[in-house]
């Protein structure tokens, strides 16, 4: 009997949790067709993969990414297969491009995403032959997809089409009942068509790009209860999962969000919320967020925090980065898109006395931990301050405030000056503690956004190594196969998708990985050329040793670093519609 692909002697994980062991597997019309102890047949086999002392598993599962323009123009996501993801979920934050007009796309993406606005509205310009939700899936399907794609449908998405962008972001307006009813039944479309569910943001931070409604928070978080309420309820009945960024400021928002999951005299709500971050400006909230999720599970809800499982490390090119936006200062300043405009502002000292207030608050909930001693400057051309902190580079000058010395820099080198420093996650013990949490979904990579701020495209790899390490310290958090799971069957299972399993009958969606490449170049960064985007430089990883084989659909797309010639020609992935997995 023969087979498209076999992979032979690798140390097999199925993505349930269950012991792995040595297996053979023979693929066949892209499903896995046999999970042998014994060795298969090779023979009349074309592709053949020697999976000794390699880990075989299903192909990574990302929950939260941006890649909603990016794979218009560039669908084989090659960023990501490349690391072993081989399913994506799009729309996330609230963000998806089904309805909302090209113009307005590229004001909810690009600044809140650090997408470039032109490309968003030209690859929009260009592609968008969809009218509805259906239409958007059909779209997708007519890609040559390298992954699978699974999609919320973003809330101020809906929002901005049905309202006009302007109106769907002022506090003194409110959807009338025919936009309602209409939001009602593209809620429900999608839904239709397949989507997950809806994704919402009440985070404040998170601005409008363009010139009309410049600078005001997304159109999702000027929505009021009663709209709230009416489109969840569509969620409960269809038992679809709500993606939602609380309000930090505000203690009614998230315990809205939370209560809202609750099952007590009504049906269940899904919900996952942003994000499990183990922030260091507030090191003790992460040890509640846990016991939240089991006090909901015990009011017959169901709520799950987003987690990256890696240390969240950020680059920023001058003053632009998404969390300065949480305080008023850089706001103000990020408000100016005109160069001389903003570094006029940036000398006035009026506004600096503005942002050392803001830099010296040490109370109330904030992301950013406001600590200029620790942001490392990585590119200047004055080289002399490079490896320094900003707060050392005032120091030397005479003790110069740390926001002093980061403004005159600012204003002297522009983007030209580049530096980093890491927000959350800084606690391996806190990481793992979080990894064995049942309550946290591991995700939010936010891939194909933040493009010069952010690389976590590899995170899974650098979970899986983790684990491993622990395991080899005789200190482990979960075994390697819990591990595995909560990567790609556990999130199948929650989101009712068909993927995240390697079992006779599944979709042969899998990676082999070579566990002895699992190093400390898992935490390097490059650089890659973005074509479709003008050549813009992405922050990226690159550590292609670790990853042999990426299997799409029983079809081989990268290894070794080296993609395929079929990706991104062929379509290998599909669209993944919820309630695929409960119907097969």
């Amino acid at each position: 009997m023969s087979y498209d692909v076999i992979v032979r002697s690798g140390r097999w994980f199925d993505g349930t949790g269950a012991p792995s062991a040595t297996r053979h597997l023979g693929i066949r019309d892209g499903k896995v067709a046999v999970v042998s102890a014994q060795p298969l047949d090779e023979g009349g086999c074309p592709r053949v993969i020697d999976a000794s002392g390699k880990w075989v598993l299903p192909g990574l599962i990302d929950i939260h990414t941006h890649y909603d323009v990016e794979i218009l123009e560039s669908p084989s996501l090659s960023e990501s297969v490349r690391h072993g993801v081989t399913s994506v979920f799009l729309g996330s934050c609230s963000l998806s491009t089904v309805h909302a007009s090209p113009s307005d796309a590229g004001d909810l993406f690009a600044r809140v995403e650090a997408i470039p606005r032109r490309h968003v509205v030209g690859a929009l310009e260009e592609a968008k032959t969809w009218m509805s939700a259906r239409d958007y899936v059909d779209a997708l399907e007519a890609l040559p997809l390298g992954p699978n794609v699974a999609a919320f449908l973003g809330h101020s998405d809906m929002r901005a089409a049905q309202m006009g962008l302007n109106r769907a972001t002022r506090k003194d307006v409110r959807p009338s009942d025919f936009e309602l009813a209409n939001m009602e039944a593209m809620l429900t479309e999608a839904l239709d068509a397949g989507f997950v569910g809806m994704s919402t943001q009440q985070l404040l931070f998170d601005k409008l790009d363009g010139v009309t409604c410049r600078s005001r928070t997304l159109p999702s978080t000027y929505a009021k209860s009663r709209e709230r309420r009416r489109l969840n309820t569509i969620l409960r009945r269809r038992g679809r999962a709500l993606q939602a960024g609380p309000d930090l400021t505000s203690p009614f928002s998230l315990a809205s969000l939370i209560l809202g999951s609750t099952g007590l005299g009504r049906t269940k709500l899904k919900t996952s919320l942003l994000s499990a971050a183990d922030i260091k400006s507030n090191p003790y909230t992460i040890r509640i967020l846990g016991p939240i999720a089991a006090i909901v599970k015990r009011l017959r809800g169901d709520l799950r925090w987003q987690h990256l499982p890696v240390p969240f490390e950020v680059y920023a090119d001058g003053i632009d980065l998404v969390v300065f936006e949480e305080f008023g200062s850089v706001a103000a300043a990020l408000h100016l898109s005109d160069e001389i405009e903003r570094n006029a502002l940036l000398r006035d000292e009026e506004y600096r006395r503005w942002f050392r207030k803001d830099y010296d608050k040490r109370f109330g909930v904030k992301v950013w931990h406001r600590d200029f001693f620790d942001a490392d400057i990585v590119a200047c051309p004055d080289g002399s301050v490079i490896g320094k902190t900003f707060g050392q580079v005032g120091v030397e000058r005479g003790g110069v405030h740390p926001v002093d010395a980061f403004l005159d820099l600012v204003v002297e080198y522009g983007t030209k000056l580049r530096w980093r420093t890491t927000i959350s996650g800084h606690r391996p013990e806190i990481l793992d503690m979080l990894a064995r949490t049942p309550g946290v979904q591991l995700g939010f990579s936010d891939a194909g956004a933040h493009l010069r701020n952010m690389a976590f495209y590899n995170f899974g790899l650098r979970f899986l190594r983790r684990v491993r390490d622990s395991e080899r310290a005789g200190r482990p958090s979960v075994t390697l196969e819990q591990a595995v799971h909560r990567l790609t069957g556990e999130l199948a299972d929650w989101y009712d998708i068909d993927a995240g399993h390697l079992r006779e009958g599944d979709r042969a969606d899998l990676v082999v990985i070579d566990p002895a490449h699992l190093d400390d170049t898992l935490d390097a960064y490059a650089e890659s050329a973005m074509p479709a985007y003008d050549n813009l430089s992405r922050m990226v990883n690159r550590n292609d040793d670790a990853v042999t084989a990426v299997l799409v659909g029983g079809e081989y797309v990268f290894g070794a670093g080296v993609a395929a010639d079929v990706l991104g020609v062929t379509r290998t992935g599909r669209f993944l519609h919820a309630g695929e997995r409960t119907a097969r």
